[in-house]
């Protein structure tokens, strides 16, 4: 059973914060709650080592980049045994951005990025069909993305 971890409105100030913008200077922060920089140190060690923040990135625009086609690809495979195999394969995909085992009718949904159409549709049948076990797939293509955020806290 998980445990979960208890935060108060400190800790949620910070984290929101740095969910808004990760670059945010800690003095900022410091100055707009009214506890001293190395306090939020503290409590961001203390959040790290909980496994609550998992890290920081910066997110690209795939579009900046001239990948304009979001997919995603339900993939059904021959045998449940070929599930590791499969995404070991998939794993070499830079196009494949995610990866999740689900329940219901596909062995995994996959997450693509693609430049364009032809593109998606020569990683579909070049690289992803051809893996071994893999029977066939299904594919959603995305119009736009409606809704992109993290769990409210």
């Amino acid at each position: 059973m998980n445990k979960t971890l208890e935060i108060d409105g400190i800790d949620k100030t910070i984290l929101r914060a740095l969910m808004k913008d990760a670059r945010t200077p800690v003095l900022e922060i410091s100055r707009s709650i009214g506890i001293s920089g190395a306090a939020i140190h503290q409590r961001l060690r203390k959040l790290e080592s909980s496994g609550l923040i998992a890290g920081s990135k910066f997110v690209l625009n795939p579009k900046v980049l001239g990948y304009t086609t979001m997919a995603f690809v339900g993939v059904f495979l021959d045998k449940a045994k070929n599930n590791s195999d499969a995404v070991k394969q998939l794993k070499r995909i830079s196009e494949v951005i995610e990866c999740h085992y689900t329940t219901g009718n596909w062995s995994v949904l996959i997450k693509i990025l693609c430049k364009d159409n032809e593109h998606l549709m020569s990683v579909l049948n070049k690289q992803i069909q051809p893996i071994s076990g893999v029977s066939r797939t299904e594919t959603f293509i995305s119009l736009d993305q409606q809704i992109d955020r993290q769990i409210k806290i």
